[in-house]
Formats: C-alpha cells, sequence, structure tokens
C-alpha cells in the first residue's frame, strides 16, 4: 500500500528522490537546499525554477524512471526504492540521522567557482546509502583514508596492507575505495588486524565495483562498512570516482597516498583534503618508480608530510602529544662515553703503543687529561695498556667501524 505523502518525513523523502534525480555534488542544488529546505528545493527544480541545466537533468531522469512529478508518483517511488534498499540488506541515511557524519558538512566549503565542474561541484552528500551493522558516525569519528595506485608495485601494496594493520591495530578505522592495488591491499591489511574498514564506492552498493572484489567487500560489510551516495542500480561512471573522492577526504581525520602515479585519483583525494584543511600525508618511494612520482610530487607541496610509519601517521592526525619516536640509530659503547674520553678515543691507534702525552698532544688536550682519561678507556675495553703507553684495543676498532664517520 503507496502511504500518503503527509505522512513520511518530508525532507527526508525529499533528499531520496532528489539524490536519485541529481548527481551527487551539485553546488546549485546545494544552495537551493541550503536556502530554501530539501522539500522546497526538489519542488522548485520539478517546477522548472532553476537553472536550465539543472531542470533538464531531472527531466530526463524521471523521464528514465517512467514516473510524473506528481507527488502520488514520487511517493511510490521513494517507497519502492526504501523496499528494494531494504531487500539489499541497505539503509539510507540522511543529514537528520543521528548515524550521520557530520564532518562531511564540510565539503560546503571548499566549492571553486568557475572552471571545470568537478571543482566547482564538491557540495556534502543530500544522503547516503549504507551497507554494514557499524553506525557511519562511530567507523568514521576516528579514520584515515589509505589511498593509492591501482597498479601496485610489491613494494606500495606491503607498505600498505603493513600501515593498515597497524593502524586497524591501534583502532584506527581505515577508509579507501575499494580499487584495485593499494586501497584493497588496505582495506585487507585493516581486515587482517580484526580493525574496522570503510570502502566508499562510486556505484550502487548493488552493482559494487570493481566485481572481482565482491568477497572483500562482503568482509568489509561484515566487519566494517560500503557507502555510497548512488543508489542502487548506478553505474560506476569514470567522473563519480572523482566525485566519490571528495567523500573519502571528508570523512576522515587525515589522508595518507602510499603509491600514486603523477594523473592519479589519489593525488585528487589528497588535494580535497588538502582543501578541507585535513592532514595530507605521503609514502615515498624508490626515485625512479612511476608509481612513486605522484607522491614525490605531492612531498615538495608544502603542508604534505612525508610519513614512513604509523607513529608519523598518528603524530599528524591523532590528539596532541601523540608524537612519533625520532628515529636513531644503534646506540655503540663509544656512545656512552663522557666527550673528553671521547676525544682521547679518537687519538688511539691500532699500532704500537703511544704515551699519554703524544695522545693528548695529537687531539688536543692536556697531558693530565690524557693521563685521568686513557685509564678509563682501558677500562672500558677501547684501549689496552702496554708498559705506560697505550693503544687501541681490538673491540675498540670493531667499534669505530661499525659507525659513520
Amino acid at each position: 500500500m503507496i502511504r500518503p505523502i503527509q505522512d513520511v518525513d518530508l525532507d527526508r523523502l525529499a533528499r531520496l528522490l532528489l539524490g536519485y534525480l541529481v548527481e551527487p555534488a551539485n553546488r546549485e542544488l546545494g544552495q537551493l537546499i541550503r536556502e530554501r529546505g530539501p522539500v522546497s528545493a526538489l519542488g522548485s527544480v520539478l517546477a522548472g525554477h532553476a537553472s536550465a541545466g539543472l531542470c533538464g537533468a531531472v527531466a530526463a531522469r524521471l523521464g528514465a524512471e517512467k514516473i510524473t512529478g506528481s507527488a502520488r508518483d514520487l511517493s511510490s517511488f521513494a517507497d519502492r526504492a526504501e523496499t528494494r534498499a531494504a531487500r539489499l540488506g541497505i539503509r539510507i541515511i540522511t543529514p537528520d540521522d543521528a548515524e550521520w557524519p557530520t564532518q562531511v558538512d564540510d565539503l560546503v566549503r571548499i566549492s571553486r567557482p568557475g572552471g571545470l565542474a568537478v571543482d566547482r561541484d564538491t557540495d556534502p552528500p543530500l544522503c547516503l546509502w549504507v551497507r554494514g551493522a557499524m553506525p557511519l558516525n562511530e567507523a568514521t569519528e576516528r579514520s584515515v583514508a589509505v589511498v593509492g595506485a591501482r597498479a601496485e608495485t610489491p613494494y606500495g601494496g606491503r607498505l600498505a596492507t603493513e600501515l593498515a594493520y597497524d593502524l586497524a591495530s591501534r583502532q584506527w578505522t581505515i577508509v579507501s575505495g575499494g580499487a584495485f592495488g593499494i586501497d584493497a591491499s588496505a582495506h585487507r591489511g585493516a581486515l587482517a588486524a580484526g580493525g574496522t574498514t570503510v570502502t566508499v564506492l562510486a556505484c550502487g552498493l548493488d552493482r559494487p565495483y570493481p566485481a572481482a572484489h565482491a568477497s572483500l567487500f562482503d568482509s568489509i560489510a561484515e566487519h566494517g562498512l560500503l557507502i555510497s551516495e548512488w543508489p542502487p542500480g548506478a553505474a560506476p561512471y569514470r567522473q563519480r570516482f572523482l566525485t566519490r573522492n571528495r567523500v573519502i577526504a571528508a570523512s576522515t581525520l587525515g589522508t595518507v597516498v602510499v603509491e600514486a602515479g603523477l594523473r592519479s585519483g589519489a593525488r585528487h583525494t589528497l588535494g580535497r583534503a588538502r582543501l578541507l584543511g585535513r592532514s595530507t600525508m605521503a609514502v615515498p618511494g624508490p626515485v625512479g618508480s612511476a608509481m612513486s612520482a605522484g607522491c614525490h610530487v605531492e612531498l615538495r607541496d608544502l603542508g604534505t608530510r612525508l610519513v614512513t610509519s604509523v607513529d608519523e601517521i598518528v603524530e599528524e592526525i591523532g590528539p596532541v602529544g601523540a608524537l612519533a619516536p625520532i628515529p636513531r640509530g644503534a646506540e655503540r659503547p663509544r656512545d656512552a662515553l663522557d666527550p673528553a674520553v671521547a676525544r682521547l678515543l679518537d687519538g688511539l691507534l691500532p699500532g704500537p703503543a703511544r704515551s699519554a702525552e703524544t695522545i693528548a698532544a695529537e687531539v688536543g688536550v692536556s697531558g693530565r687529561d690524557a693521563r685521568r682519561g686513557l685509564p678509563l678507556l682501558v677500562a672500558g675495553g677501547f684501549a689496552i695498556q702496554v708498559e705506560g703507553r697505550y693503544r687501541l684495543a681490538p673491540a675498540g676498532r670493531l667499534d669505530e667501524a661499525g659507525g659513520d664517520t
């Protein structure tokens, strides 16, 4: 039985219908909704009181679905859409729902009028289609995007898996796009750690792309979430991947690019994160690798941080004070020496033993300091005393050879 339109949540109904009738991120529609609300915005586009482009796109979708703009037809269509989604295990959430990830609303700030449509049309989602039991706001509250090249190298795939595994082990949610290569490696790393991962798709959840990842997507839905702005049945067109990228960037605290070519969707995601004021990070690769060339270009951009470990990522996106340990070389025995004594060690030779005065003159200290310090080197195993003279012990020589000059 079709419910009378007055018995449903009109804002939710309007958002659901607009999500079918207009491509996501449309700036003009977003402005109409902010000025008049979703119900009035829907009425405006149906009545032709918007730009010819927007009204024409809506008319084309209505024609394709073989429905009129009448309240009865629209309500019936919405009922069928929700029923179909429920059969597929998919729920629809809007900004009025408790699990809405409010951080995506920041997308309203990054539109760049003029130029390419992809830079102008960056508005927040109208609604989201979700598969998986976890509340979306909880899943993305403590999250990081890990993205990269589809044609990953063994180096990139290993790093993406390890970073995602370590982050998930620390209760960070891994968000990515489900594509071949780095995306899939990141998802699998999070799943292997028993953590949470979220896939943001550029198509309907009933026809996830790529199809070869069907079993991976099932695992993600079981242990995390699949989400999309597009309703069931929507195909994965090229432009939709660029539109989708803004949601990956907006829903997380930061974006890490593991591998990326010079022309890369991962770099596009990083650019969206930069506009949003999120943390932007890139993992360096071999200088000659085409799959790391995009990362290296991004690392020349002011604000993009070089990261090589989970500690460095957490330092960027975690709470104040979550500082990564500073990498240091292995400690050597001589590191514990007093600087003055270490100076005497520099003057010891492996050949014939020499007097304290000779060594003092060579390193530039007094004879008295040499006579006090050299016995300490003998006691520490760095020097050998032969009839009141001193030479370098074999162990000391090995210690010196093991470090950098």
